[in-house]
C-alpha cells in the first residue's frame, strides 16, 4: 500500500514538474514574440512616449553638443528598456537606460548632481555621459562607428569591443568587421538601435 502511494506521488510531482516547464517555457515564447513585435515599431511612430524627450535632448547636447542627433539615445532606452523608467533586469540593471547600480555609484562621483538611479532625468543623464566616455575611447574610428562601438560597449564592456578589434589584422577595424567576434546578443543590440533609428 505504501508503494503504491509512494508512485502515485512521484507520479503526480513529475507531472506537476512537467507543466510547470512547459508554462514556464510557454512564457518565456510569449516574452520573446512581445520584444520581437515590441521594436517592430519605428522610433519616430506613435507608439513611443515623447514624455522623456525634453531629457534625451538636454544631456545629448550637453554631452555630446548640439549637433548631434539625440535620438540615437532614445533609440537606445528603447533597446535596453522598452522606454520603461521601471525596468530592472535579472541582474539588477535599473531604469531606462538600465544602468547597473555600481556603475551609477561611480559615475556620480564625479557627476554628484546623479540624484538618484531610479529618476527617469538621472538615469538618462547618467546613460548618456557614460556612453560619451565610452565614445571618447575609439579616436581612431569614424564617427558612424564610434558610436556603434560606444553602443556594443555599453552592452558588452569595452574590454570585449577592444579585443574583437585586436581579432581584426588588417584596418581599418570597422565595425562591420569587429562585430563579427562579438556574441550575437550584441551584434543585435546595435542592430536593434539601428533599425528605430531607420537603418543607419
Amino acid at each position: 500500500m505504501k508503494y503504491i502511494i509512494s508512485q502515485r506521488l512521484t507520479i503526480i510531482v513529475v507531472l506537476t514538474v512537467s507543466v510547470i516547464g512547459t508554462a514556464s517555457a510557454n512564457i518565456f515564447k510569449q516574452s520573446s514574440t512581445f520584444k520581437h513585435h515590441l521594436f517592430k515599431h519605428a522610433l519616430h511612430s506613435s507608439h513611443w512616449t515623447d514624455k522623456y524627450d525634453h531629457h534625451f535632448k538636454k544631456y545629448s547636447k550637453r554631452y555630446f553638443g548640439p549637433f548631434f542627433d539625440w535620438h540615437w539615445f532614445k533609440a537606445q532606452a528603447i533597446a535596453e528598456s522598452g522606454l520603461n523608467d521601471n525596468a530592472q533586469s535579472q541582474v539588477g540593471a535599473v531604469g531606462l537606460m538600465q544602468i547597473m547600480p555600481a556603475t551609477f555609484g561611480d559615475l556620480a562621483k564625479t557627476n554628484p548632481h546623479f540624484d538618484a538611479l531610479r529618476s527617469p532625468r538621472w538615469n538618462i543623464a547618467a546613460g548618456i555621459f557614460y556612453d560619451r566616455s565610452l565614445y571618447r575611447k575609439f579616436n581612431h574610428s569614424s564617427s558612424q562607428d564610434k558610436l556603434y562601438k560606444t553602443f556594443a560597449s555599453y552592452n558588452a564592456g569595452y574590454g570585449r569591443i577592444l579585443n574583437a578589434e585586436k581579432r581584426v589584422k588588417v584596418p581599418p577595424k570597422h565595425w562591420k568587421k569587429i562585430k563579427t567576434y562579438l556574441p550575437k546578443e550584441t551584434q543585435n543590440y546595435v542592430a536593434r538601435i539601428r533599425d528605430l533609428m531607420g537603418g543607419m
